[in-house]
């Protein structure tokens, strides 16, 4: 019987540590697809695909733009541009992305918005509607998706 007792004390101590390990796991990334692309029309500024890559941290989630089809008009700060990129959000409502850490970029190079943070909840639908750059403080472009994201919208 003091086979058993230790057999079952060391069964039920691997059991605690696996479930303490699975507590302290970090959640992953549940956001599909993490890649899509859209067209935009950015007026004067240009048009054409942007590509946006998506993460996600429990309710934190960080979208990236990024487009060879719309250029830096002028030289451009690491930081500079306030980005807001608005999201249509389960089909009826909308939701925000915003940050101000673009990388640096000379005039002519494709447009970087740096990471734009925004928070989710499980099973939100969310499709690019339209973004916002502010360079300076003083330079605005408006962008308007002119198609639906591709492969399709972002579910968190």
């Amino acid at each position: 019987m003091g086979r058993s007792r230790s057999a079952y004390a060391t069964g039920l101590g691997t059991a605690v540590l696996a479930v303490g390990a699975l507590a302290f796991a970090p959640t992953a990334a549940a956001v599909d697809p993490t890649t899509a692309t859209v067209s935009a029309d950015c007026g004067s500024a240009g048009s054409g695909e942007a590509t946006l890559k998506a993460t996600q941290d429990g309710t934190a989630a960080t979208i990236t733009l990024s487009s060879s089809a719309v250029k830096a008009p002028i030289d451009v700060a690491a930081g500079s541009v306030e980005t807001t990129l608005t999201m249509t959000k389960n089909g009826s409502d909308t939701a925000t992305f915003t940050g101000k850490s673009n990388p640096a970029m000379s005039a002519g190079d494709d447009v970087n918005s740096g990471p734009l943070d925004g928070t989710v909840a499980a099973g939100d639908v969310m499709e690019a509607k339209s973004v916002k750059l502010v360079i300076f403080g003083t330079i605005t472009v408006n962008c308007t998706a002119t198609s639906p994201q591709s492969p399709g919208p972002f579910t968190f």
